[in-house]
């Protein structure tokens, strides 16, 4: 099946034809027909499927007539992350080209009077992320009673982020009669129970199973510990002549760290997470794509949605806490046919979370020994049980002066012993004696007593 087929209108085939796509993804051949009938969609499909183009191409042609009125959008984009926001309205602008549609990103980190001027202007779609889309409507600088289209995109990642309070209260403004799309990467009972609040007896489309990676990655696993980290990772970095790379980490300071570590030794770095300012995220991402930068090291921010095409490898510094985010780091190589090789250090605190991403893909990952140094022993759990209460003696080891000097003390305590024994046999007395005499031989005054003590004494 081609574009073609699916029911486009001319104007959005010839923009699609100029990007040079002919054939549809199975999520697009199977959503967008569904979205041109006016169908409440619900779309589970992995990273990288073409999701985006899914919903933007058949909202183009929804869009085509009509036109907004001030501070009223016809369409509403939420997406989890401001570089998602930011993709989708290049999405937009790229497939709409041929159509007069207005359109506004609102997201953090740009300037709300900018973006407040356009609204007043009018627009036909409005991508925000949930943050700001809350401010401008506590403040009544929007109003989303016209909204015929609303689009809740990578609605699992929306849940691991904990936007799903705001975004029931974005929907809770939204007209009843609306048309409702939901994409989401996996189906967990969450997202279930979101989409029977939001949606009306909603097209279930699922393509590729829910958790598997890709086969034109080639995935390993290197032993290490904490301290050897670093090392190995720019070891392995030289070994594979990288060309270009995305490096992650779970934290934003370990982000920070890493980039620190790999500047001081000479790599060509960046960084990248969430406490960083649009314009340099923005100018950052932009490096990378362009290749003036080789390493771009990320917290999970970049791990879902960008279309970063070129990258050859992937480095999980730290293995991701949650087994469905290793899906979506690795899925950032090996993209568009491409080949590409991951890589996830390894300590012995992380085989629990290594044998949970190995049940859920299904499949073992190879070790490359050769890269692998000594581990830390494996820390003892607080929580287990011990098989004796009562602890083990130390046994003491002296030292060889210490010895020594309990020796000598040992050989006078005996000489001591040795002299008063051989003064009482000599009839010496001994300093016990002299201290203590014989009671014995204690003699009385007798005829001596002294006169003043043979006084009679009177007692009246």
């Amino acid at each position: 099946m081609k574009f073609c087929d699916l029911g486009l209108n001319e104007n959005t085939l010839r923009a699609i034809a100029e990007v040079g796509y002919e054939t549809p993804t199975p999520i697009q051949e199977k959503a967008i027909p569904e979205i041109l009938k006016r169908n409440d969609v619900m779309g589970i499909a992995q990273t990288g499927t073409g999701k985006t183009a899914a919903f933007t191409l058949p909202m183009i042609d929804i869009l085509s007539n009509g036109r907004a009125k001030a501070l009223m959008p016809r369409t509403l984009i939420l997406s989890p992350t401001r570089e998602l926001a930011t993709q989708i309205s290049e999405c937009f602008q790229k497939y709409g080209k041929y159509q007069k549609l207005s359109m506004a990103l609102l997201i953090g980190g740009e300037s709300m009077v900018e973006q407040q001027k356009i609204l007043s202007r009018g627009v036909d779609v409005l991508i925000a992320t949930p943050g700001r889309m809350i401010d401008l409507c506590d403040r009544g600088r929007i109003l989303l009673r016209d909204v015929q289209v609303f689009v809740l995109d990578e609605a699992d990642r929306m849940l691991d982020m904990g936007f799903i309070p705001d975004v029931e209260k974005i929907v809770a403004k939204l007209p009843m009669m609306r048309q409702t799309l939901l994409f989401s990467a996996t189906m967990l009972p969450e997202i279930k129970a979101l989409a029977k609040k939001f949606m009306k007896f909603p097209v279930e489309i699922r393509v590729d199973p829910a958790m598997s990676t890709a086969d034109t990655v080639e995935q390993f696993i290197v032993k290490t510990n904490e301290r050897g980290k670093r090392e190995v990772l720019r070891h392995l970095i030289r070994e594979e002549e990288v060309q270009n790379a995305m490096i992650f980490c779970n934290r934003k300071k370990d982000v920070d760290i890493l980039f620190k570590s790999f500047t001081k030794h000479g790599f060509s770095v960046a960084a990248l997470h969430g406490d960083m300012a649009q314009g340099q995220r923005t100018e950052t991402l932009t490096a990378f794509r362009e290749g003036k930068t080789h390493l771009l090291v990320c917290s999970d921010v970049a791990a879902r949605g960008l279309d970063l095409p070129d990258v050859s490898h992937v480095f999980n510094f730290d293995v991701p806490v949650n087994p469905e985010d290793y899906i979506h780091r690795i899925g950032r190589t090996g993209r568009a046919g491409r080949k590409g090789r991951a890589f996830m250090l390894i300590t012995s605190s992380d085989f629990k979370a290594l044998a949970a991403i190995e049940k859920m893909t299904g499949q073992k990952i190879e070790e490359m020994s050769r890269f692998s140094i000594q581990m830390d022993p494996p820390a003892i759990s607080k929580n287990k049980k011990r098989k004796s209460s009562k602890r083990p003696k130390p046994s003491i080891k002296l030292k060889e002066n210490e010895t020594d000097v309990k020796k000598e003390k040992v050989k006078r305590a005996d000489q001591t012993v040795a002299s008063l024994k051989k003064k009482e046999r000599k009839g010496q007395k001994t300093f016990k004696q002299s201290i203590f005499p014989d009671p014995s031989k204690i003699k009385a005054f007798g005829a001596s007593m002294p006169a003043f003590m043979k006084q009679e004494v009177k007692i009246s």
